[in-house]
């Protein structure tokens, strides 16, 4: 996988390189042309996560000694990023056995310890953390319902909740508040450009 994907700085975060997929990279064929096959979200950046990657760069106290999970992980950029700043401990979860590969070498490049598991959570019991990361997982709506209902069960258990998402359709707005905005990559825009995006917290978090 990382021969076939070249490392480069995250736009807009340079203390932060991940092996990033290219026009020449294959990656259609690494990750299997099946239906059944997961796209391949892990290989670019997304606003979602890059804005989050971002905040917890700029506000190391947020995680200084804590631990943290990224929840539907990908690249592990924000994994990257909690330990950069000083987590305690930093888990990474994704159910694309891909992306967990892929967050192995990139935890490497960038010379941090994650714990990276192929799994989905959300209906397990709550994990032993002190603060949920979750980036760009309000794409889908059945998605969406089960990510809240879990972020949910985490705040009313005393786990802190952070969002990253560029206000994607199915993002509840209604029951978040915005703490913070910055202007990163998306992939997801379909162009890479450049794009607002929000870290949010749940009402009634902290």
């Amino acid at each position: 996988m990382g021969s076939n994907l070249p490392i480069s700085p995250v736009p807009s975060i340079p203390e932060i390189r991940l092996h990033t997929a290219g026009p020449a990279s294959g990656l259609w064929r690494l990750a299997g042309r099946r239906e059944a096959d997961p796209a391949p979200y892990w290989a670019y950046p997304w606003a979602g996560g890059a804005v989050l990657a971002r905040y917890l760069l700029d506000r190391p106290e947020i995680v200084v000694g804590r631990r943290v999970l990224d929840l539907g992980a990908g690249s592990g950029l924000v994994a990257i990023a909690a330990a950069k700043a000083g987590a305690a401990a930093v888990t990474a979860v994704d159910i694309d056995a891909n992306a967990i590969a892929a967050i192995g070498l990139n935890a490497a490049i960038n010379g941090v310890d994650i714990v990276a598991r192929a799994a989905d959570i959300i209906e397990d019991p709550l994990p032993e953390i002190d603060l949920l990361v979750v980036g760009d997982l309000f794409y889908d709506p059945t998605l969406a319902l089960r990510v809240m209902a879990f972020l949910r069960r985490c705040q009313a258990s005393g786990i802190e909740v952070l969002i990253g998402d560029p206000e994607r359709a199915h993002l509840p707005q209604g029951e978040l508040s915005r703490i913070a905005t910055h202007i990163v990559a998306d992939f997801g825009g379909g162009t890479g450009g450049a794009a607002p995006a929000g870290v949010f917290a749940l009402f009634g978090n902290g």
